[in-house]
């Protein structure tokens, strides 16, 4: 049996901060991973440029069953650390919008530099290992405290952290044995989901609008409470598109999804108004003036199917269809799943935790970081961000 100091599941965003941070500190520091190469998420996300992190990424961004949780770690090791750390790296980046930071080159980058840093550090990574069984070590073997039986050997630590990350795109990889862990260690979880992840249609009406798949259409989301203001993208299972992305993470089935379809302009008003010039169109093909065509028509034979000119439709029926326009609101089948949504919403419940070094308050010397908590950013580098600081905070003290 070896023994370390620290031993870390998941060579992810969390746990190589984590690593590097800890053997900065001159912790003998493994990591271990099932995954044949580190940073398989990095290196997807972004279109392969890695939002590696949002400029104001603040506790504001975040769902969790405790809002407060996340405070400590983000104001300790903000946005603006990492991003010192990326420069020091030398690696190009560009804001795209609303603060998401991007590699100007490639999502390789951020995986080297933390490969780099950890090569620095001294941190040890076995990969390709699979973890077979974790145990509490008894009081007489301190200050060791747990003993992992892997693919590759049998270590013991007085430190472990679980950064094994979530459900969500199982094809590179991920795992439910973070939850596993939780619950052999008796912590408990708040309910999984897919989140960050398209809509499913399946009412009759809705599921017709599949045929417009490809179209795009700026708009104002809300879910559970929440309203974004991005694209939608429609799909052929649903709606897609960063606002419907953001809105899923705040919706639970069951709950209706509401779209402004048209949040800069009052429809009714614009049409009166073309209705007291004369206008005589048909009201769908004035709405193509305002929406791509292909949408227009189709939404006006679902919702608005008249054949009369704009001065025949009576001003009720002007208001109820305008009303819908800033409104429509539809009931999701679901989403996609854990095979496209970019995280995990849920996890290990923050009341299991200290706020300050994401160590377990059952078991001593056990922390969980990173997606593996029940700590979700929205879409936009804001999970990532999650990722560096509460990794950075455990590598603190472990």
């Amino acid at each position: 049996m070896e023994t370390r100091n620290v031993v870390i599941l998941g060579a992810g965003g969390a746990g190589l901060m984590c690593a590097i941070e800890s053997a900065r500190r001159g912790r003998q520091t493994l990591v271990l991973d099932h995954a044949p190469k580190i940073g398989g998420k990095i290196l997807i996300s972004g279109g392969g440029r890695c939002n590696f992190t949002n400029l104001g990424a603040g506790p504001a961004n975040y769902l969790s069953e405790n809002e407060h949780f996340c405070k400590s770690a983000l104001s300790r090791y903000p946005s603006s650390k990492f991003i010192e750390l990326v420069d020091r790296h030398g690696i190009a980046y560009h804001e795209k919008k609303l603060g998401q930071l991007f590699c100007d080159v490639s999502a390789k980058e951020i995986v080297e530099m933390l490969k780099t840093e950890c090569e620095w550090a001294g941190v040890e990574i076995k990969l390709g290992t699979q973890i077979e069984k974790i145990e509490r070590l008894e009081e007489s073997q301190k200050p060791l405290r747990f003993r992992i039986t892997t693919s590759q050997g049998v270590f013991a630590c007085e430190s472990l952290v679980v950064a094994t990350g979530g459900l969500s795109i199982p094809k590179i990889g991920a795992t439910g044995i973070g939850y596993q862990i939780a619950t052999q260690f008796g912590l408990e979880l708040v309910e999984r989901a897919a989140a960050l992840d398209g809509f499913v249609f399946t009412d009759k009406d809705t599921a017709s609008l599949r045929e417009l798949a490809g179209l795009s259409i700026d708009v104002v989301i809300e879910a559970g409470g929440k309203r974004f203001r991005e694209n939608i993208l429609f799909t052929h299972a649903g709606l897609s598109g960063p606002a419907a992305l953001q809105a899923s993470l705040h919706w639970y089935p069951g709950q209706k999804v509401e779209v402004n379809l048209l949040p800069e302009l009052q429809v009714f008003d614009w049409l009166m108004a073309k209705k007291k010039e004369g206008n005589r169109s048909l009201v769908k093909n004035l709405l193509c003036e305002l929406l791509p065509a292909r949408f227009a028509e189709k939404f006006c034979a679902l919702y608005f199917p008249s054949d009369q000119p704009l001065p025949q439709v009576s001003e009720k029926a002007l208001k109820a269809f305008c009303d819908l326009l800033h409104a429509w609101d539809f009931v999701p089948g679901g989403t996609v799943g854990y095979s496209k949504a970019e995280v995990t919403r849920g996890g290990v419940n923050t009341d299991e935790l200290s706020s300050k070094t994401l160590e377990s308050k059952k078991v001593p010397g056990v922390h969980f970081i990173g997606e593996v908590v029940d700590v979700t950013g929205w879409l936009g580098g804001y999970n990532f961000q999650w990722a560096w600081a509460s990794g950075w905070a455990a590598g603190q003290v472990v």
